[in-house]
C-alpha cells in the first residue's frame, strides 16, 4: 500500500473542516484559503447584469480621464 497523505474534509452542522497534510507548500495553501475567502465574499454579493459593470466601468474610465487628461497630453 503507498504511504500517500490525503486530505480529509468534514462537514459539521455549520461549518466544514479540511485537513491537509503538513507536506503541502503553505502558499498554495494560502492561495487556497484566499479563493475559500474570495467565494464567501462573493457569494454574498448583489449579482448584477454585465450591462451594470460595463456602465459603471465606463463611468470611471471617463471620470479618470477629465481628471487625467491635462497632466498625460500636457496640454
Amino acid at each position: 500500500m503507498n504511504n500517500v497523505e490525503t486530505m480529509i474534509i468534514e462537514k459539521r452542522k455549520k461549518e466544514f473542516i479540511i485537513r491537509i497534510p503538513a507536506t503541502v507548500d503553505t502558499e498554495e495553501i494560502q492561495d487556497f484559503v484566499d479563493y475559500i475567502r474570495y467565494k464567501e465574499i462573493t457569494s454574498k454579493a448583489k449579482k448584477v447584469d454585465q450591462s451594470e459593470v460595463d456602465q459603471i466601468a465606463e463611468d470611471i474610465n471617463i471620470s479618470w480621464w477629465a481628471e487625467n487628461r491635462t497632466r498625460l497630453l500636457n496640454d
